[in-house]
């Protein structure tokens, strides 16, 4: 779907439109923009999406030799929670300006940990 306005895109869930529109009236938007924000979007609605299957049915299921498995929804979760975030990073919506900007610190025992 393209973006072609700034109003949210229909398929989108009413809290993620909310969000979008408080975005939209918050920041300065190039068109390019508004296609990493509808993508962020998405990512959130299907994170969503999976959180709420996995919280009926479980993480993992049996399959059918009786062995525990992990459902698709969790990796569907881990998927649209790294790309919602790295989209964020993207737009830079905290006021970094992009990827050369710096993060934050690495902690005293990173590299030492097992």
């Amino acid at each position: 779907m393209c973006v072609t306005s700034s109003r949210p895109p229909k398929h989108l869930e009413p809290a993620t439109k909310k969000w979008w529109r408080s975005v939209v009236d918050d920041f300065d938007l190039e068109p390019h923009h508004l296609r990493l924000l509808q993508l962020a979007a998405e990512a959130w609605d299907s994170a969503q999406s999976a959180r709420a299957v996995i919280q009926t049915e479980g993480m993992t299921f049996v399959d059918r030799f009786g062995c525990p498995k992990p459902r698709p929804e969790v990796a569907i979760e881990r998927d649209a929670r790294i790309g919602f975030a790295r989209l964020l990073r993207e737009l830079a919506l905290d006021g970094v300006d992009g990827p050369e900007a710096p993060r934050a610190p690495r902690t005293a025992d990173y590299g030492a940990r097992r």
